[in-house]
């Protein structure tokens, strides 16, 4: 999946598959975690929230079940 740098202090970058309701996301550490069921409609927020990072913290991880990828 491609994945499009943004500007956050904690994410680097952030991937979504719509045909799968896959969102992405890279971290500055280095990891990289997977996000399933997620609305195109939370990509969108996401990418144009003010703070990534808290709005992946409020709005994604308490509602969408995530993995870390290998």
């Amino acid at each position: 999946m491609r994945r499009v740098p943004v500007e956050s202090s904690v994410i680097r970058d952030v991937g979504y598959d719509a045909a799968k309701s896959v969102l992405e996301i890279g971290f500055h550490n280095g990891t990289v975690y997977r996000y399933h069921l997620v609305p195109a409609r939370v990509h969108r927020e996401l990418m144009a929230a003010e703070s990534p990072g808290r709005y992946l913290n409020q709005e994604i991880k308490p509602r969408f079940p995530g993995q870390a990828v290998e």
